[in-house]
């Protein structure tokens, strides 16, 4: 299957690498590519701002690309939907716009952790500035999430829930509908981290409960600079602004200002129209695609991946032992090779993986790992490029010098 959608994605075709980092950023199909640079062609004008042909088409444009978000997301409403820069100012405009509004001293929020830093930093920020405590849902070694250990943790104290959908170590996809039923018992809104989730799941924000969600372009094999955030109206309608400026404001006097409508309260300055425009034709393409088919080819490489580690003594993936449990994400460690050197000898094979750790150094100093090696997956690998990181992987020890 892999091969014919290979084909759509030309930095896959013009070198001989086996990209195996999808995790960090996705590559870009064609579609995305001309869409952008149609945009730039036909429709290049300042969004929102002028009355003439040009700037009402890239209105259009732009306001289309939000509706396709909504769709992709089941948002309610295309008021729910802001853009951003990436997941991080995502979750960051919540702890700063609801987070600092809402929470106060004596106050708890907690998060799991398997937290990317990008959805635990703002958390910090907010406790620091408010009293509030951070409280934290540990994971067990397989990364699972004991709900009877959740639901213990969450009490009318409890005012933030922030979790990732998927995690970017482990794979593992939380039960976010079961932690924001918790979380709502007692009051709590439920922030959701979907970088990881948004490329390989379908994302119901509706379904899930989620209060707020966030999640990049990039990662979704759309453009680098253009994120999502979703937010539940009621709240948005509430919290203020994250930046002031133009564009995000019905007046402005010498003392004050009213500030526009949602959602476009919350997108201050000149707004990132190619990137949106980018953003729509990818998750036109992911649609066309479709995550059955995608999932499909993502598990059976996984399989390939893990049931080739196990024939390699010194090897060692973290997580779950079932392939259909990672998401495509493989990460691991080998005996005696520090993962900076695991990479670099891959990259010498010309396999691309990740090594450190993963801006997640809670999860992995509680998993007992320093920095680790990640290989993750897209349905656009094939088991070529597998066979050939397991064929690098079986000889790694012995070129560092430690025998067979």
């Amino acid at each position: 299957m892999a091969h014919g959608y290979r084909e759509d994605f030309p930095l896959l075709n013009s070198l001989d690498i086996a990209y195996l980092d999808s995790a960090a950023t996705a590559q870009r199909p064609q579609c995305l590519l001309d869409a952008e640079a149609e945009f730039y062609k036909t429709r290049n004008a300042n969004p929102l701002r002028g009355l003439y042909p040009l700037s009402v088409a890239a209105t259009d444009a732009y306001e289309d690309a939000r509706e396709a978000v909504r769709a992709f997301l089941n948002a309610g409403s295309t008021r729910e939907i802001i853009f951003t820069r990436n997941t991080t100012e995502g979750l960051n405009l919540v702890a700063y716009s609801y987070g600092l509004s809402h929470v106060k001293a004596e106050d708890e929020i907690l998060v799991s952790i398997m937290e990317h830093h990008s959805n635990l930093l703002p958390w910090q920020m907010v406790c620091r500035q408010t009293g509030a405590a951070l409280k934290f849902m540990e994971c067990e070694m397989d990364g699972t999430l004991d709900l009877n250990k959740v639901e213990a943790l969450i009490t009318p104290k409890t005012k933030i829930v922030a979790c990732t959908q998927v995690s970017n170590v482990l794979g593992r996809v939380n039960p976010i509908r079961e932690i924001a039923e918790l979380a709502h018992r007692d009051g709590a809104v439920m922030v959701v981290d979907g970088a990881q989730s948004t490329p390989h799941i379908p994302v119901d924000v509706q379904a899930l409960g989620a209060d707020f969600l966030s999640f990049s372009g990039h990662k979704v094999y759309g453009p680098m600079g253009i994120g999502v955030l979703y937010g539940r109206e009621a709240l948005l309608e509430e919290m203020p602004p994250f930046l002031t400026g133009g564009e995000m404001i019905e007046s402005v006097t010498r003392e004050s200002a009213v500030y526009a409508e949602l959602p476009h309260k919350f997108e201050a300055g000149t707004v990132n129209a190619a990137g949106a425009v980018g953003l729509h034709a990818a998750i036109d393409y992911v649609n066309r695609v479709g995550f059955g088919n995608m999932h499909r080819q993502e598990v059976d490489l996984t399989r390939r991946a893990m049931e080739g580690i196990r024939n390699i003594p010194s090897v060692h993936v973290l997580g779950s032992e079932n392939p259909e449990e990672h998401c495509g994400i493989i990460t691991f460690t080998v005996d005696g090779v520090h993962p900076h050197d695991i990479s670099e000898i891959l990259a010498s094979d010309g396999v691309a993986i990740r090594a450190g750790h993963h801006c997640a150094q809670p999860l992995l100093a509680y998993l007992g790992h320093p920095s680790t090696a990640r290989a993750s997956l897209a349905f656009y690998n094939t088991e070529a490029e597998i066979d050939r990181l397991l064929e690098s992987l079986s000889t790694l020890r012995e070129r560092m010098g430690y025998g067979k």
